[in-house]
């Protein structure tokens, strides 16, 4: 007769999505500011809006190689009567227009005569200038705090001359619950650093030992536990994090990632996710991009592409579902739920939640879908 398997991980309850982020908007708190080159500020949040000092361009410039003119001087130009004007100055790309002019004309339509030039073509006021102001101005920000800063963003900065911006970067220490060679723990924590990096957290490496000790150890803003939170004889995840600080929830209403946790050790907050793939990246969307969100200082990243369902989607009432979805033309065909297998998660390009208070959606029926990091 087989033996009863003793473990102090069973789930008395599913706690409800929103109690668990009500619970992390009310305990998670940004962490502090520091002040970083723009070389080093790709994946980190802003925690100021950003200004330039001046308005840019500081003064009218080229926008293409050409002879600058007034416009007006050039009115009823054309080639069978050119009108000809002393002097003409040639700009380059990026230089100040010279007193006087208003526009630039390519380098075909004027006709070099010695010190003058015979302007074949008439100019508009404005054609191939960049106007006083044009770039940026001091009042309107560039980018709001907030904002997750992103490579093309470094480039702006460094034409708008801005040398250094305030950020928030959350350490996220990401580590397996259990040591050893494991193919799914491995590609789910690797996953895992992806993630946190692409939304603006700096994983951070975890001191070794158990977890119970990785937990304590942990110089961290928070961490984020990768397997070992179910009833099997070899998880113990959840009684090590309750055994180091507080444990809160044990026991999510998502699907999939129904056994995960939430707690805190030395206030740091800790997510326990389930060691597949599938209920990783499901844990991560519900739970720890909000946390991160919450330490960034920036409100969740709810937003999505509309697309129309192929085909009905089917929920059970109380559980915050994931569905993986494949996009084409505006529309999103639904690939899979509760279990995501490898083959899901490889044609899949988003994914769309069903809410805890719903029971699914019809065919034809709108919905945001956001995508898979």
């Amino acid at each position: 007769m087989a033996s009863e398997i003793k473990t102090d991980q069973r789930i008395a309850r599913l706690t409800p999505l929103a109690e668990v982020l009500a619970h992390i908007d009310s305990h998670v708190k940004p962490v502090a500011l520091s002040r970083q080159d723009i070389s080093s500020a790709v994946g980190l949040t802003l925690s100021e809006d950003i200004h330039v000092a001046q308005s840019l361009p500081a003064q009218a410039i080229a926008l293409r190689d050409g002879y600058a003119v007034e416009a007006e001087a050039t009115r009823d130009a054309s080639s069978y009567a050119p009108v000809v004007i002393a002097s003409p100055s040639f700009v380059n790309a990026g230089d100040a227009l010279p007193p006087g002019t208003d526009s630039i004309l390519p380098q075909d339509v004027v006709a070099i005569q010695g010190a003058t030039g015979a302007v074949l073509s008439p100019a508009t006021i404005g054609d191939g200038v960049l106007p006083f102001g044009a770039d940026a101005g001091p009042m309107a920000p560039l980018f709001c705090s907030g904002h997750v800063m992103r490579h093309r963003d470094i480039a702006i900065l460094r034409a708008a001359s801005v040398p250094d911006v305030d950020v928030r970067a959350p350490r996220i220490c990401v580590l397996q619950s259990r040591q050893g060679d494991d193919t799914i723990l491995d590609a789910a924590t690797t996953w895992m650093k992806h993630a946190v990096a692409t939304a603006g957290g700096h994983p951070v490496s975890c001191a070794e030992g158990d977890l119970a000790e990785a937990l304590r150890a942990a110089d961290a803003d928070a961490v984020i536990g990768i397997g070992g939170t179910g009833t099997g004889r070899h998880d113990n995840a959840v009684a090590s994090l309750a055994d180091s600080g507080e444990l809160k929830f044990h026991g999510i209403a998502i699907s999939p990632g129904e056994t995960a946790a939430f707690g805190f050790v030395g206030g740091r907050p800790v997510l326990l996710s389930p060691g597949r793939l599938d209920a990783t990246i499901a844990c991560w969307l519900f739970v720890g991009e909000p946390i991160l969100a919450r330490l960034c200082g920036r409100p969740p990243d709810d937003a999505g592409r509309i697309a129309r369902l192929t085909r009905k989607v089917s929920s059970s009432l109380g559980i915050t579902e994931l569905i993986a979805v494949a996009c084409k033309d505006g529309q999103a065909e639904p690939l899979g739920s509760t279990y995501l297998s490898l083959q899901v998660l490889a044609r899949a390009d988003g994914w769309i939640s069903v809410p805890a208070q719903s029971e699914g959606y019809p065919a034809g029926a709108s919905v945001a879908v956001r995508p898979l990091p």
